[in-house]
């Protein structure tokens, strides 16, 4: 305690305590723990051995004995253990708790106190005789053994030994760490055991002595991954004091080369100096490059839509471009208009074709230049207050105030509408004249945009002063009794059919239905708003609610058809149910307005048509730009890279665009392996495969990829949110949606680290108003993988190179490198006969011109026990690389129309080792291995017999599990694949010419097969039911038992494997075959065209709790009920009844049934669900009520089947929704389960 407490005063204390038995080490540890004073010290405790079944295995050792060489533990209680070997050099005291028995013991416990001014205690009992004794003998011992040292006769040694004290130890004046003569043999092995190995080898030193009359001389010859390969020593009196030097030598020399660090253990591969130093944002936190880490960043902004024109007073030149649609129904035409823009945009947004889906008909829309245009400030005026009326009056509003708000209401055109242009918005849109337009240039619709505004001088002059002055604006003339008087024109009813209406109250527009029989004076039904039923009249409601006094409250009252909001319409996905749902309600919300509140605007409905169709085609286009702006930015001039593919790579799949990032990330991923794979076996050639490999993954994973991401800030290029065209604003245009900045900064640009960790409750995409949306981590690395894989495609190697080099990744391979590679290789020992290699090359169809390259490839790290001073495991870490960007490309180029999931499923069926493997057998390229290891042997020959046999028998396969086949097999295909790239100098057509007949048949979408576990998981997700697993060891095999509780049976089958994934897959293609045999899935070896039928045939798929659907059926509401349809023996009755706790939030029941029914492991409960008429409905499951706006209701009926007892079939209550109608039935099924006891509901 007193010894402890002087240690903790230090500031970098570091203590060992040596203990006799494991016993003393695990309780002193545990009760220096409890002692509060001593909270200063972290501790722990280190012991050997394995017999025991407590004791701490070698990992353990290995991370403990780590934590205090870092300083995460500071206070070690430590067996003999830690007496030699190990190399400790901040130790500051050793204290001896159990006294040394033997010199050697206090020797080598002394030594591990390398901390300058250490120090080391032995612990006495006071009186104990014969502790005094043993010290003192032990001090007599080593005074001997220094004063024989000290002492010898000079003919002892020979004058060419260096003298004692100048090659005794290596020391580290930087750290006070030091290598003597008796550990250095311990340190090297330290540095060999390091190296990449595997069960077949185990790399260590190899020493061979020379004798000599007057000594010996031991030479040491390392791995082939070493750094070094071969040294002499220096002459010693014996053998292993000549071993002793030349490993000091060696360690010494390993220190300079920097494969020990500067306290003389193994390096650490430290992260590549051009991804470490260049990067200058330094992002901190946890998470980075990952799903669990959302970020706020800014959108950049679209530099070719800015404009300074909006004020100016002289003529003004703009850019256009005329904008062509065609629909493909006969008779529904689109006017054409002109985009006017300050500067020139991209090419592939000025020459655009784009397909735009309606609910029921496409429109293809065109662009075209048409040259400048000019227009004096006049034609400026009209133009602006043209596209500010129709889009505020469509989509936006042409009035801000209300009584709500307590603010003036005023109408936006009235005077100054500059604050409606932004700057950095700016663009006109004006429909052309189609019968004076002609090829060469384009003549706009003046006619059309001076009624619009007339329309706006009109409005102006109704609120002049601020107030609706409607009195002395209105036409007052009775010119006979069959016209119908309009604010400011008298029409005959015939002629008012489909007229464009403005009305001034609103500032909405409106499309004229008929003539109704109602008129002001009628009784107010709630016709236009059923919240404003209190009104008694027509003419009352406008009085009350408007302050409109009407001057003909007698003529009748007009049906309106109102406009609709826009829609997403650049996809076919998006084109279904939400307009269907949207046309329904048009149809019940048909409104009642007196004339003289309608402005009529002489507008051709295939002007007004093309409104709708502005929002997708404009963000198509402003999306376009923006990939033309980042393209300028990485600068690449060798070939044209379309805007279109970089589109593609800046869209994630949460934009339900008909593409997406995902498929280009892929090849990217494998684009960026392969560059950085062959930059760095190029320029360093002394590195082993595993520090080659711990390089690779540090400049390509995740959170590198996200800081170089950052650092050239495309994410704000990153669309990640489906176009929502109701948040669109167009140039002049107010928001009718706004989504005002509530984040945590105060500028449009996010300059500060902003994020959240596993934060469900942030909405990923959505932005406010400024631009600010929040953004998954990983989708900014996902990015820089899909630009590479973008430039790759358009460009090549080369236009990929380049935009590695914009993102700071070194890539560039030098000539001289190369040939340095292939200088390298022809020193190589020809082990195999030349005739050998001559098969082999004639095997492959390729003459190598540097013959040492094929035969470092087939050459494993055994054959060093026979003198090979090399192996393949640098070829496989290059060749890997190779194989992946070959076969991914053809892959990619190969299944342009496959989605990207089962892209990803096609390369990890293709580009694994155990598909390797079956290619090495299949061609006998193992016969070529060079080894000299029995145990692979013997693997090898058991799986290409167990290949043999399981294409003649599949129920052997399946029982006895399947067979993976030694590594060794598949890194061999690998380095062939790295030995034929770099003798053919890089050329990776070349090599894929070699290697595409060795990998066919490559797997396709109908060959696909997926892994057997996850095959089953898939189909239990798809019909509700749930997968048990259990797993165990069984000494060096591996037991899995998978049970699967369908409605009326439970399906128990066990696998064995090497590993839980080889068990499991057992056990699941077990479970597959008894599903196969009871017709419930379709067997692999089925037809296609009998899984189409199977798929399309009688086989009824219902909703389970998570899904949601349709089936069309209108019927009368239906009472509550439980069916049950048949009835088995009771089995599944609960011992007590399962507690589950129901939140009444939506979504809430349907969640908690769920996993009850996942605890249970019962089938997954399934919907299905019919329409009810029209009813007042909850909301949710409260209290709180609302009407369907949609006329009808829907109701949704449950069907749960428990194992070995009843279906029950209950139907919940009428909802506005079909969530909310789940979970009405799900809360009646809980409850249900209840009244059975079997399950204790409780609402939280």
């Amino acid at each position: 305690m007193s010894s402890c407490k002087y240690f903790s005063l230090s500031d970098n204390v570091r203590c060992l305590v040596f203990v006799d038995r494991k016993i003393s080490a695990r309780v002193i540890e545990r009760t220096m723990k409890k002692i509060g004073q001593l909270s200063c010290f972290r501790v722990s405790f280190l012991t050997g051995g394995s017999s025991s079944v407590d004791a701490l295995t070698p990992k353990m050792q290995k991370d403990t004995l780590d934590s205090f060489r870092s300083g995460k533990v500071n206070l070690l209680f430590t067996t003999d253990v830690a007496e030699e070997g190990i190399h400790i050099p901040d130790c500051s005291c050793v204290i001896r708790f159990d006294l040394p028995r033997t010199t050697r013991s206090y020797v080598q416990s002394r030594g591990r106190a390398r901390q300058r001014d250490s120090q080391y205690i032995l612990m006495i009992e006071q009186g104990n005789v014969k502790q005094d004794d043993l010290i003192s003998g032990i001090m007599r011992s080593k005074a001997s053994m220094t004063g024989i040292a000290s002492n010898r006769e000079p003919e002892d040694s020979h004058p060419s030994f260096l003298p004692t004290e100048e090659i005794n130890e290596y020391h580290i004046s930087k750290t006070g760490a030091k290598i003597t003569t008796d550990s250095s043999i311990s340190v090297l092995n330290q540095y060999c055991d390091k190296l990449p190995k595997d069960k077949y080898y185990t790399p260590r030193p190899k020493f061979q002595f020379t004798h000599y009359g007057d000594g010996y001389e031991c030479t040491v010859t390392l791995p082939s991954s070493a750094m070094f390969q071969l040294l002499v020593g220096q002459k010693a009196r014996n053998m292993q004091k000549a071993k002793q030097l030349v490993c000091l030598d060696a360690c010494k020399r390993l220190h300079q080369l920097g494969a020990l660090d500067d306290h003389l253990s193994p390096s650490v591969e430290e992260p590549p100096p051009e991804i470490s130093s260049k990067s200058s944002i330094s992002t901190p936190g946890a998470g980075l490059g990952t799903t669990k880490r959302k970020e706020l960043h800014g959108t950049t902004k679209v530099l070719s839509m800015s404009g300074s024109w909006g004020s100016d007073r002289s003529v003004t030149k703009l850019q256009g471009y005329k904008l062509n649609f065609v629909c493909d129904q006969v008779g529904q035409k689109y006017s054409a208009f002109v985009l006017l823009i300050d500067a020139s945009i991209a090419k592939e947004a000025a020459t655009l074709d784009i397909d735009l889906y309606l609910h029921d008909k496409m429109v293809k829309a065109s662009v075209s230049p048409c040259g400048p245009l000019e227009l004096d400030a006049w034609q400026m005026e009209q133009t602006k207050l043209f596209q500010a009326l129709l889009f505020n009056s469509l989509f936006g509003k042409l009035f801000i105030g209300s009584k709500a708000s307590k603010t003036p209401r005023e109408f936006i055109l009235k005077k100054d509408d500059v604050f409606l242009w932004n700057k950095e918005n700016m663009y006109l849109l004006l429909p052309v004249d189609s019968t004076l337009d002609s090829h060469k240039s384009v003549c706009i619709n003046w006619s059309v945009i001076d009624v619009v505004a007339t329309a706006v001088g009109f409005m102006r002059s109704i609120y002049s002063d601020g107030k609706c002055n409607l009195t002395d604006k209105l036409n007052y003339e009775k010119n006979g009794e069959d016209l119908i008087h309009l604010a400011n024109k008298s029409c005959k009813g015939n002629d008012l059919k489909n007229m464009v209406v403005l009305a001034i109250h609103t500032g909405k527009i409106y499309t004229i239905v008929v003539v109704s029989d109602l008129c002001a004076n009628s009784k107010f039904d709630g016709t236009t708003d059923k919240k404003e039923a209190k009104f008694r009249t027509f003419a009352e409601y406008f009085e009350k609610k408007y302050s409109i006094f009407l001057c003909h409250p007698l003529q009748p009252l007009l049906v309106l058809k109102p406009t609709h909001n826009p829609h997403n319409l650049l996809s076919s996905k998006n084109r279904d149910e939400d307009n269907v749902v949207e046309n329904k309600n048009r149809a019940n919300s048909l409104v009642h307005m007196p004339p003289e509140l309608l402005i009529p605007l002489d507008l051709p409905i295939d002007v007004l048509r093309v409104f709708y169709l502005f929002p997708s085609l404009m963000h198509r286009l402003e999306s376009l730009m923006l990939a033309s702006q980042l393209r300028s930015e990485i600068a690449y001039r060798d070939s044209d890279i379309s805007s279109f593919v970089i589109l593609e790579a800046m869209t994630t799949l949460r934009c339900c665009e008909d593409f997406s990032m995902e498929r280009l990330e892929l090849l990217g991923d494998s684009v960026l392996k392969y560059a950085v794979s062959a930059h760095l076996f190029m320029t360093f050639l002394n590195k082993h495969e595993g520090q080659l490999s711990s390089r690779r993954q540090e400049t390509i994973c995740n959170a590198t990829l996200y800081r170089l991401g950052i650092e050239r800030r495309i994410q704000g290029y990153i669309r990640d949110a489906a176009f929502d065209p109701r948040r669109w604003l167009a140039p002049g245009q107010l928001s009718r949606r706004p989504c005002p900045c509530e984040c945590p900064v105060n500028s449009e640009v996010v300059t500060e680290d902003i994020h959240r960790i596993d934060d469900k409750s942030i909405i990923i995409g959505k932005a406010c108003d400024k631009g600010h949306r929040w953004i998954c981590s990983k989708t900014i690395s996902d990015c820089v993988e899909a630009l590479i894989g973008a430039y790759y495609v358009e460009g090549g190697l080369k236009a990929a190179f380049a935009v590695l080099k914009w993102f700071q990744i070194e890539t560039e391979i030098e000539e001289e490198l190369i040939m340095e590679a292939l200088s390298s290789a022809s020193v190589r020992n020809y082990l195999p006969k030349v005739d050998v290699v001559e098969l082999l090359e004639a095997k492959l169809g390729y003459t190598f011109q540097m013959k040492g390259l094929l035969i470092e490839a087939l050459t494993h790290s055994s054959q060093q026990e026979s003198g090979a001073t090399y192996c393949y495991q640098r070829l496989e870490f290059l060749g890997d690389a190779v194989l992946d960007i070959l076969i991914t490309r053809h892959l990619f180029l190969s299944h342009k129309d496959t989605d990207e999931g089962e892209l990803t499923d096609l390369r990890s069926a293709s580009v694994n080792n155990e598909n390797f493997a079956q290619v090495a057998v299949k061609h006998n390229l193992h016969q070529f291995l060079q080894h000299s290891s029995g145990f692979l042997q013997d693997q090898i020959t058991e799986y290409v017999n167990s290949l043999e046999s399981s294409s003649m028998d599949r129920a052997s396969l399946l029982s006895s599990g399947p067979c993976r086949g030694p590594k060794v097999l598949g890194d061999i295909v690998e380095s062939i694949a790295g030995a034929i790239l770099i003798d053919s100098k890089l050329d990776l057509d070349l090599v894929w010419r070699v290697f595409k007949p060795l990998l066919s048949p490559i797997v396709t979408p109908e060959n696909l097969e997926l892994p057997r576990f996850r095959e089953l998981n898939e189909w239990s997700d798809k019909n509700g039911y749930f997968i048990g697993i259990k797993c165990e060891n069984r000494g060096d095999s591996t037991m899995a038992i998978l049970n699967l509780q369908l409605k009326d049976l439970l399906l128990v089958r066990q696998g064995c494997g090497k590993n839980k994934v080889d068990a499991k897959a057992h056990a699941a293609s077990l479970l597959l075959r008894d599903l196969e045999e009871k017709g419930l899935i379709i067997p692999r070896n089925a037809s296609r065209v009998e899984q189409l039928e199977k798929n399309s045939g009688t086989v009824k798929h219902c909703n389970n709790v998570l899904d949601v659907m349709d089936t069309q059926n209108v019927a009368p509401p239906r009472q509550k009920e439980v069916a049950v349809l048949s009835t088995t023996t009771p089995g599944s009755v609960l011992d007590k009844p399962l507690v589950v706790k129901v939140k009444l939030s939506k979504g809430g029941p349907r969640i908690s049934l769920y996993e009850s029914c996942k605890k249970l492991q019962w089938p997954m409960p399934t919907f299905e669900f019919v329409k009810v008429e029209p009813s007042v409905c909850s909301s949710s499951c409260g209290s709180s009520q609302k009407v369907a706006p949609q006329g009808f209701a829907f109701a949704s009926t449950i069907t749960l089947h428990i194992p070995n007892g009843d279906v029950i079939s209950l139907t919940g209550d009428g909802r506005a929704d079909k969530k909310s109608s789940q979970d009405s039935a799900a809360l009646l099924m809980l409850y249900e389960l209840q009244r059975q006891r079997r399950f204790q509901v409780q609402e939280v």
